[in-house]
């Protein structure tokens, strides 16, 4: 047995509609205001408590996995496998594009062919796995070229 929020994360996230982000600090806010209005996602955005403003990459990431969020970036550091296992993630997805029109492309694209197709699949996920949750224990490092999730049946 968790803790109360990670057993009410838990329980969010089953009967979520929508993708459960969290949103770093360096995450523009035009771009959280575009995944909530356009994408209709739910988007917990750090710059939103002054608690969190500052705190390390490693408190992100701890308290992204215990709200069972996807982790949303810019900051490459959160690809370190030795800092920021997959094993321990409710899913990191890092961001790669110029400015703000690219990112919302981007974000465009990932939200209808990771968020809303069902996920990436993979060795371990179990059927009916949350479609809040496509990266479970999971990165991914999204650029302005990714075109979807790769097939393991045909690498």
């Amino acid at each position: 047995m968790g803790s109360l929020s990670s057993e009410l994360a838990a329980l969010a996230e089953r009967f979520a509609a929508s993708p459960r982000v969290y949103a770093d600090a360096n995450i523009p806010a035009g771009i959280v205001e575009f995944m909530r209005a356009r994408l209709k996602w739910d988007v917990f955005f750090v710059m939103e408590y002054d608690e969190l403003r500052r705190a390390a990459d490693e408190e992100h990431f701890r308290r992204a996995r215990d709200m069972r969020r996807t982790l949303v970036s810019l900051d490459h550091d959160y690809l370190d496998d030795r800092r920021f296992p997959p094993s321990q993630t409710a899913g990191v997805l890092i961001l790669n594009a110029p400015d703000e029109r690219l990112l919302a492309r981007l974000l465009l694209r990932l939200d209808r062919r990771l968020f809303r197709a069902g996920g990436v699949g993979g060795p371990g996920e179990a059927a009916g796995s949350s479609l809040a949750l496509p990266l479970d224990r999971r990165k991914l490092d999204a650029h302005l070229d990714w075109d979807g999730p790769r097939d393991p049946a045909r690498d």
